[in-house]
C-alpha cells in the first residue's frame, strides 16, 4: 500500500477516475478537483494524495488551507495508510461516512486530540425535477450589484447552516466575486414584490452533475416555500445546460428542508460528516 502525493489535480482525476465513478456520493472531492483544474486562482495551495495497492487505485484526498481535510472514497486499508502517511496538522477533516468515521477516529489517537463531530448532512441526488407548487415570484441571476445582499446572506448562512460562529467575511466575498465571474450562472436570487427573499447557489460540477447549494431563506421569509422554489429553479437551469444530475447537502437534523427536496425529487444516496480536531 502506498501513499502517493500528486501534484496535478488533472492526473489525480485520471488515476483515481474508477475509484470516483460514483458522482454522487463522490460530488464534494470531484468538484473541487475540477476547481483546482479549471480556476488555479481560487486555491493557490492544495495537497492532494492517491493511495495505490499494486496498481490499483483504493484512495483520494485533498486538502486546501487552512481548511481541514478532504476525505475522497477509500478502502479501509487506504484510510489507515493516510493517517500513517500524511504530514500536515489538520484541523478537521469531511467525507461520506463510513470511511470518515474511520479516519477521525484513527487520526485523534494518531495526534491525541479531541474529536468531535461539528455537523452532519444527507447527500441527495436528483434526476428528474418535481415542480413544485405555485410560489409568488420568480427567479433572476444575482450579479455584482447583489454582492453586498449576497455576503450578509451567506454569513448567515455560514453561521447557521456549517455552525461557523466567526465566518471568514473576506474569504466569503471574494468566493463570491469569484463565482460571480464565471459564465454560468453561479446564484439564483427568488423576488416577491421586487424583493430578494430567497437565494440558491451551483457549483461544484462533477463529468454528469452539478451541486446546487448553498440555499438560504432569511428567517422573516421561511414558510412561504420560497426556498423551494429557487432550488428548483437552480436545479431545473443546471438541467436544462445538459447536466444528468443534481446534488445536494441537507442539514440531517433539519427534517422541514429534508422535505422540501425529498417533494422536489432529491433522494438521498449516502451521509457526510464533519469533524474538527482540537
Amino acid at each position: 500500500m502506498d501513499v502517493v502525493t500528486v501534484a496535478d489535480p488533472v492526473a489525480l482525476l485520471e488515476c483515481a477516475g474508477p475509484l470516483l465513478a460514483d458522482e454522487a456520493r463522490n460530488n464534494l472531492i470531484l468538484g473541487l478537483l475540477g476547481v483546482l483544474r479549471d480556476q488555479p486562482g481560487v486555491y493557490p495551495e492544495f495537497s492532494l494524495w492517491l493511495v495505490r495497492d499494486g496498481d490499483e487505485a483504493v484512495g483520494a484526498a485533498l486538502r486546501t488551507p487552512p481548511h481541514g481535510l478532504m476525505l475522497g472514497p477509500c478502502s479501509i486499508a487506504a484510510v489507515d495508510a493516510l493517517v500513517e502517511s500524511i504530514e500536515e496538522e489538520l484541523p478537521g477533516a469531511v467525507g461520506v461516512v463510513p470511511e470518515i468515521d474511520v479516519f477521525a477516529a484513527a487520526w485523534g489517537l494518531r495526534e491525541d486530540v479531541p474529536v468531535d463531530v461539528r455537523f452532519e448532512q444527507g447527500i441527495y441526488a436528483l434526476e428528474r425535477l418535481i415542480e413544485p407548487r405555485d410560489v409568488p415570484g420568480a427567479a433572476r441571476r444575482a450579479g455584482e450589484a447583489d454582492l453586498e445582499l449576497l455576503c450578509l446572506w451567506l454569513l448567515e448562512f455560514s453561521r447557521e447552516a456549517l455552525h461557523e460562529d466567526d465566518p471568514d467575511e473576506a474569504r466569503i466575498e471574494q468566493t463570491i466575486r469569484q463565482r460571480l465571474e464565471l459564465p454560468e450562472p453561479s446564484f439564483l436570487l427568488w423576488e416577491d414584490g421586487g424583493a430578494a427573499v430567497s437565494l440558491a447557489g451551483t457549483g461544484g460540477n462533477t463529468p454528469s452533475g452539478s451541486r446546487v447549494g448553498p440555499v438560504y431563506t432569511p428567517p422573516e421569509h421561511r414558510g412561504r416555500g420560497y426556498g423551494s422554489a429557487v432550488t428548483a429553479a437552480v436545479t431545473r437551469e443546471r438541467l436544462r445546460a445538459g447536466r444528468r444530475f443534481c446534488f445536494l447537502y441537507t442539514d440531517l437534523a433539519n427534517p422541514t428542508s429534508n422535505k422540501i427536496y425529498v417533494d422536489l425529487g432529491y433522494e438521498r444516496v449516502g451521509d457526510s460528516r464533519q469533524y474538527s480536531f482540537s
